[in-house]
């Protein structure tokens, strides 16, 4: 599709939201008035960084101003969640995971914004679940239960990756150790890309990866994939199993991102922002596009995503309180 054609078709479904009126408003609160920052918490070339990525030129169009992506990276993308919090220019928007919209305070009191406060949902972006992947060197077969096996028998020889403590691949990783009886020990890093290079390095033995990335080194032979988890199989994950197939019983893990904003924004612009966000993520171009990046899209309202915010704060509040992390 070109992009005249694109455009046009954003526009009627932007106009069909309520978001642009039959004529330009020329008035001193239109809003955006000049570019728009859209934060990440995590590196260039990591997972919310390329939804962000792909999400800023149809929402530049949208919004009439260019959308700049920034990456404030530290902290489990706490960093990038407490710049968005804190931003005062009407202007700031976060791209960000489920931990730092939802228990990132609860686990880590010294965390510098109240998620839960200090925020205000935007747009349920996309859904997925993560794939437990190993190097080669310890899981020799795809056999998910003779790696859980051989994970026991290493108890806390072994460690795992995550980008950072209150991340869902941090509490994933935790709760499953509390559901399989597996012992590794927990090492921080700045992203999942760098966590794939250390488990291909040998510096790792296992880890949950977002499904693009795992597929990617999977497929390049590089790492092994032991399974899924969601509650059953994933189409963004074919072929691999679910945990509970490997005899880790009731165990269901998403990790999602989100739009969000400061809680100061004003409600119209929050509005605003959330029919854009929508109407882009619903194109049949942009399923697409977050797919092949391992996402499942959504596109929520504000609503969908504050009840999402509300569930995961209820699981990942009962994992972190049975680990006491």
């Amino acid at each position: 599709m070109n992009l005249s054609r694109r455009t046009a078709l954003l526009v009627a479904a932007l106009s069909a939201h309520g978001v642009l009126a039959a004529r330009p408003i020329q008035s001193a609160t239109v809003w955006p008035s000049k570019p728009l920052r859209l934060v990440v918490g995590f590196p260039a070339g990591s997972s919310p960084d390329l939804t962000a990525r792909a999400l800023a030129e149809p929402l530049a169009q949208a919004l009439g101003q260019p959308v700049v992506v920034e990456n404030r990276v530290g902290a489990g993308g706490n960093i990038g969640g407490e710049v968005v919090a804190k931003a005062t220019d009407g202007h700031t928007a976060g791209l960000m995971i489920n931990g730092n919209l939802t228990i990132a305070r609860l686990l880590n009191p010294a965390v510098r914004y109240d998620p839960l406060k200090d925020l205000a949902a935007v747009s349920l972006v996309g859904v997925a679940p993560l794939v437990l992947v190993a190097p080669l060197s310890v899981a020799k077969t795809g056999d998910a239960r003779a790696f859980f096996d051989a994970a026991r028998a290493a108890g806390n020889r072994w460690s795992y990756g995550s980008p950072g403590v209150g991340t869902v691949g941090h509490l994933g990783m935790e709760w499953l150790k509390n559901r399989s009886g597996i012992a590794p020990v927990h090492v921080p890093y700045p992203g999942y890309p760098q966590i794939a290079s250390a488990m291909i390095a040998g510096d790792l033995q296992l880890s949950m990866l977002p499904p693009a990335l795992a597929l990617a080194q999977i497929q390049a032979g590089k790492l092994r994939g032991m399974g899924v988890t969601s509650s059953g199989r994933s189409a963004l994950a074919p072929g691999l199993p679910s945990l509970a197939e490997a005899g880790v019983k009731d165990f269901n893990l998403e990790i999602w991102n989100a739009v969000a904003v400061p809680a100061n924004m004003p409600e119209a612009h929050v509005g605003k922002l959330a029919a854009a966000v929508t109407a882009i993520v619903r194109t049949s171009e942009m399923r697409q596009r977050l797919f092949q990046q391992g996402w499942q899209t959504i596109g929520s309202a504000p609503e969908g995503l504050a009840r999402r915010i509300r569930a995961d704060v209820q699981t990942l509040g009962a994992i972190i309180r049975a680990q006491r992390l």
